[in-house]
């Protein structure tokens, strides 16, 4: 998947969830500034972050990074 695809995945679903940056950036235990830098696609996403993020979000780790969708 490009990074571009899943930063906008990680947003959209972020948004969809109702979380702030800051806030689910608590629930991961980074910084706002990195969870900034992987909703820009700026950031190479580690894919035991990918997993929390998925399960902070309450979705499953295929929905998040599914591309084509």
């Amino acid at each position: 998947m490009e990074y571009d695809q899943l930063a906008q995945r990680i947003r959209a679903f972020r948004k969809l969830k109702g979380f702030t940056q800051q806030q689910l950036a608590d629930r991961l235990g980074v910084s706002v500034a990195v969870l900034g830098s992987l909703e820009r696609g700026t950031r190479k996403p580690e894919t035991k972050l990918l997993e929390r993020i998925a399960e902070s979000l309450g979705i499953g780790y295929e929905e998040l990074t599914a591309s084509g969708k």
